[in-house]
């Protein structure tokens, strides 16, 4: 009778539990718990470290849980849980051990305890005692269970530990889409896209989860044109974009130029409600401004109501780009009013607006107050932009020294950049400085060696020409063939050149013999009109 008088006690709370939405309601509870000598019920403290678990407070979670006597399996799990979900990872791993330690009290984890356990030790990036958990799993029998496994393939493939995460694959007995997904995300992560361009394609189930992940992943390893092919046939089988994987392609769209594409999915966007998130417009501006439509990014960046610092750094980075400079530190002073502090990218885009623009003393000065006003330490990319400017503006010997005195090695860009600016003042002594430096980090570069032949034709040293061609074929460096790509009716088209590998390339080479048949028929025919001139002048 006591026991059942106890459960109807325990049970006229748990209703008022589950629409505890304060800490202060907690509180109040537990109060009356305490009252009525309930505190050492784990059936009420569980539900009480729920309630924490929702609320986030971690600390009051701590203090009922260690109020307990003798805490049962579901107890232990509870705590464990809120630790895991309030990335508290230690402290998970330390009730956890405390849960093995008292083990005299015949508490052993179970499949429910896993997965937290297994998601801390990622936490506290600790692939040693992540392996130790397994083998623990193992041990009590609740490697059957698909979330304790799908735990073990995350936690591998964020170790970048795939043999181990394959290994658990290939053992599940049952695999849901999420182990399809965490090792897809495993082989994504680092890069091999041809595994997980197989293991996507032997997928029975896919979700959008599946499809963003190999838009992501091609995305970042420069394979734009295979991000555009994945979006196009995720749309074809009927699964719809979410703004995610808008996010995910948009930088595709904008790196291929395919402007058509991307104005699709602004109308898109914009049907679904999405212009409402900054991230995506954040992610529209830039492909606008990249596509060369300036005007469209301008639009909307000033209809953008919230506008965080990604969305001042792309405006202005789109306008230096396209030569508006004064703009783009207008913008900036604009963002500077609104009290948006600025970030690394921010200041690239401004480096490079005053570059482009000729503001070079504006440039200096925006330079050293990104260090000291905003405390921002200079990037190489911000030190490519500082020699751009000094290079543009002549002063190549103040160029020279400033590389001289970087606190990063400087890289191939940086001497590139040198480089050109050497050809435009017509500077010799400091070109063959910099194409030295580009002979150890690109020797494979041809264009360098090229630039500096033609350096020393324009001052007549031929003897210097001979000697670098005679260095460009005993080294058989090769040229790198150009490209250029277009879009038509929503494809991306690539052409390289020497490369006739396309279905059309005969076609296109047709076409390109009849313009330059009318070409030479045009001038045919010019040629006498401007003999009879010449005689009626006579």
């Amino acid at each position: 009778m006591a026991t059942i008088f106890i459960r109807e006690l325990e049970n006229r709370y748990i209703t008022s539990l589950k629409n505890c939405f304060k800490i202060t309601q907690l509180k109040k509870i537990h109060a009356h718990v305490v009252k009525l000598s309930l505190s050492q019920s784990n059936f009420l403290v569980t539900k009480m470290l729920d309630s924490c678990d929702n609320l986030g407070h971690v600390s009051y979670a701590t203090l009922l849980f260690k109020q307990l006597l003798h805490p049962n399996i579901f107890t232990y799990n509870a705590i464990i849980r809120t630790y895991a979900h309030n990335r508290h990872h230690s402290s998970a791993i330390s009730v956890f051990v405390q849960m093995l330690t008292h083990s005299t009290n015949s508490v052993f984890p179970d499949k429910f305890t896993f997965p937290f356990v297994i998601k801390s030790c990622t936490g506290i990036l600790c692939h040693r005692l992540g392996m130790q958990v397994h083998g623990l799993v193992y041990k009590f029998g609740a490697d059957f269970h698909c979330i304790t496994e799908n735990a073990l393939i995350d936690m591998y493939t964020k170790f970048g530990d795939l043999t181990n995460a394959c290994k658990v694959f290939e053992e599940m007995s049952h695999r849901d889409v999420i182990s399809w997904n965490s090792l897809i995300f495993g082989y994504v992560k680092l890069g091999q896209m041809n595994s997980a361009r197989e293991l996507f394609d032997d997928m029975p189930v896919r979700t959008i989860v599946s499809w963003t992940t190999m838009i992501t992943g091609y995305g970042r390893m420069g394979c734009y044109g295979d991000a555009l092919d994945v979006f196009r046939e995720m749309q074809m089988v009927g699964i719809e974009p979410d703004e995610i994987s808008i996010i995910a392609v948009l930088p595709a769209c904008a790196q291929l130029g395919a402007l058509e594409v991307g104005k699709w999915i602004h109308m898109y966007a914009d049907k679904n409600g999405f212009l409402r998130k900054t991230g995506i417009c954040n992610a529209l501006i830039e492909m606008y401004a990249k596509c060369g439509c300036i005007d469209e990014a301008w639009n909307l960046f000033d209809q953008l109501v919230e506008k965080d610092v990604i969305s001042w750094s792309t405006m202005i980075g789109g306008l230096a780009n396209h030569g508006k400079g004064y703009e783009a530190i207008q913008l900036f002073e604009e963002m500077c009013k609104v009290r948006v502090a600025p970030n690394e990218i921010t200041f690239l885009g401004v480096l490079l607006a005053c570059s482009h623009t000729g503001l070079w003393d504006e440039g200096l000065k925006y330079f050293d107050v990104m260090s000291a006003s905003y405390h921002i330490e200079p990037e190489i990319e911000h030190y490519g932009c500082l020699i751009d400017l000094l290079g543009r503006s002549g002063c190549l010997g103040q160029a020279l020294d400033t590389i001289s005195k970087m606190p990063i090695k400087p890289d191939s860009r940086i001497w590139n950049s040198l480089l050109s600016s050497c050809r435009i003042h017509r500077n010799l002594q400091i070109a063959v400085i910099a194409v030295k430096q580009l002979m150890e980090l690109e020797p494979e570069e041809s264009g360098n060696y090229v630039l500096l032949a033609n350096m020393y034709a324009e001052h007549g040293k031929w003897e210097d020409v001979s000697n670098i061609r005679k260095l460009i074929r005993n080294k058989r460096i090769k040229k790198t063939p150009g490209s250029s790509s277009i879009e038509v009716n929503n494809v991306v088209q690539e052409f390289v050149s020497s490369d006739d590998s396309k279905p059309f390339s005969q076609e296109v080479f047709w076409i390109l013999e009849g313009l330059a048949l009318n070409q030479t028929r045009t001038n045919d025919l010019m040629e006498p009109v401007e003999e009879d001139a010449d005689k009626s002048s006579l």
